[in-house]
């Protein structure tokens, strides 16, 4: 914030109300911090009772698409998602309903399909178009003695309404290279395709030296953005929004992935891990061709790349602490602000407790 870079935050406090019953679930979570109090979670689950295969949730959670986004930062051994899925679902949730299955004769396998408003967390729906997510899991915990392997596929298709007469798309040829403006009054009220397509492996080991895990995810497809403005600035621009843009749609073709390292230091409470993720807001153009003015790029056509590295001490069954640096490298481009590396790097210190 201006005149202040240097603060105390609480990034998250929360607190969470699970019942399980024998045929259904409720759950509450509510997150408080120094910018108030919102709702994380509020659904009920019903599950089957005659298959004992499929279960309906219906209410706000979180969507299903590929791994680390569904996986619980309580459980999680890095501070953040992936840039990308913070950029691509901020805050995860959305409101609408799911169906999940998982026939108890193959354990190994589930699926899930719901449809959204695609808002997001605590936001109302601005149009009246309804988002698809789903995703497809395998779980082996026998194939090969200590080793267990899990492997997906997602799926996403959404929308964003233009309230402009005036969107954006890329284009390549003799006679642009950039984007390109169509202007036309029906543009109004038209649409912009949110489309993920996305991969995911994990491979979890368990030998003399102690347990070790890898997981990787890539995620690719086509994101509509807009233009940085008034608060909303460089990277902000090409994420999903929760309200109306107000602005001039611009439809980016992106790429993003991630591979994570966590390795247990035998006889000890202690947890190496590593992290190295990407993500590209705009496949179609790099570098010092970002910026220039016959492309109509901003900051939100930005790559980043982040690497990470940090310590995890299980002090206790109930206490987990974490210790994690964090360095974004920053495409250097023909913008003014982004010109060279931006110094952004940021240390984390967490302090979990479970009850």
């Amino acid at each position: 914030p201006l005149n202040n870079k240097d603060r105390f935050t609480i990034r998250r406090g929360r607190f969470k109300f699970d019942r399980v019953d024998k045929f259904t679930n409720i759950v509450f979570q509510l997150d408080a911090t120094q910018d108030g109090v919102g709702l994380r979670d509020a659904f009920i689950q019903l599950k089957d009772p005659v298959f004992n295969t499929f279960t309906l949730t219906v209410g706000q959670f979180t969507k299903p698409f590929g791994y680390a986004l569904s996986y619980s930062s309580g459980a999680r051994e890095f501070p953040e998602r992936p840039r990308f899925y913070q950029t691509l679902m901020p805050g995860e949730r959305d409101i609408g309903a799911m169906i999940r299955i998982s026939p108890p004769q193959y354990k190994f396998l589930s699926y899930e399909i719901g449809l959204f408003n695609g808002s997001g967390t605590n936001a109302r729906d601005y149009d009246r178009r309804k988002d698809l997510s789903t995703s497809l899991h395998f779980q082996f915990n026998n194939l090969i003695n200590n080793v267990e392997i899990g492997a997906g596929a997602s799926y996403y298709y959404g929308f964003i309404r233009q309230n402009t007469n005036t969107a954006f798309k890329f284009k390549i040829n003799s006679t642009a290279f950039g984007f390109v403006p169509k202007t036309d009054d029906k543009n109004i009220g038209s649409y912009s395709e949110r489309r993920y397509t996305g991969l995911d492996i994990q491979l979890k080991t368990d030998g003399l030296l102690g347990k070790s895990s890898i997981k990787a995810e890539y995620v690719m497809g086509k994101q509509p953005g807009i233009i940085p403005y008034d608060n909303i600035t460089g990277p902000q621009a090409s994420r999903s929004f929760n309200v109306q843009p107000k602005t001039d749609i611009y439809s980016r073709n992106f790429k993003g992935y991630y591979i994570w390292f966590v390795k247990e230091i035998p006889n000890t409470r202690l947890q190496l891990i590593a992290s190295y993720d990407v993500y590209d807001p705009n496949t179609f153009i790099k570098g010092k061709s970002i910026g220039l003015a016959s492309t109509n790029t901003s900051s939100g056509d930005v790559k980043y790349q982040n690497y990470g590295a940090g310590l995890v001490f299980l002090t206790t069954r109930q206490v987990k602490m974490v210790l994690y640096y964090d360095h974004p490298v920053n495409e250097k481009t023909s913008l003014a602000d982004y010109s060279q590396e931006l110094r952004d790097d940021v240390f984390t210190a967490r302090i979990q407790y479970h009850f």
